[in-house]
């Protein structure tokens, strides 16, 4: 099994949003770096659900990959937000895959928390200049955030 982080917008998308659902499609990854951790993703793999572009961004919680990548539908479509006119059904560039809930964070460990902690120095997600949506967590990053809790 492998460790991820993934990053979301609450106001569209929440961990809350995921615990209430249950399981959910996880598409619009618009960054060819990021598509493709998407797609070395694998069912039964865990990722940390993080909040961002948000007052307080910070790791929100756990999900579940239940479902490996595939080609993702909102390529294709004219109303969403992540259509792209480039993709087709024979040529998609783009991934989704789907996850399912497994934990809500009593508090969303915030990141500039995350940034003091000196196990963490090596996260992407603490390095200036990281803005990547999608992102690995090494087996020992994992460990040191659910130490946080």
């Amino acid at each position: 099994m492998a460790y991820w982080l993934m990053k979301s917008e609450p106001d569209e998308f929440s961990i809350k949003d995921l615990q209430k659902i249950g399981e959910a499609r996880w598409d619009g990854v618009r960054n060819y770096q990021a598509r493709n951790f998407i797609r070395a993703m694998a069912e039964g793999d865990a990722f940390f659900f993080y909040h961002s572009s948000c007052p307080e961004p910070g790791i929100a919680g756990i999900g579940r990959i239940v479902q490996a990548a595939y080609p993702d539908p909102s390529a294709l479509d004219p109303e969403s937000h992540y259509f792209d006119p480039k993709a087709s059904v024979e040529k998609n560039p783009w991934s989704a895959l789907q996850v399912a809930h497994v934990q809500t964070f009593p508090k969303v460990i915030k990141l500039d928390y995350l940034k003091q902690q000196s196990a963490l120095a090596d996260m992407p997600l603490v390095q200036k200049g990281s803005r990547l949506s999608v992102m690995p967590v090494t087996d020992d990053q994992w460990a040191a955030v659910l130490g946080l809790l």
